[in-house]
């Protein structure tokens, strides 16, 4: 999944699918910075349109934020 080169894509992340807003080969995990190639793209979020690796990564934003939420 190692991409060296590209120009990174800005997506708009929908419920089952994705558009295109600038094509490009890649997004970035939020999570790791991992350079994510469109083809292998499984995991977002809608609601803050991030990207992520895979599920551990996804896992990870939503304990991070629900962490930040308690007092």
């Amino acid at each position: 999944m190692k991409l060296t080169a590209g120009k990174e894509a800005k997506l708009r992340y929908m419920a089952t699918y994705f558009t295109t807003i600038e094509k490009g080969d890649f997004v970035l995990c939020k999570i790791t910075g991992e350079r994510i190639p469109l083809d292998e793209l499984k995991y977002w979020s809608v609601e803050r349109q991030e990207a992520y690796v895979d599920a551990e990564a996804s896992l990870q934003r939503q304990r991070s934020l629900a962490a930040q939420e308690k007092p």
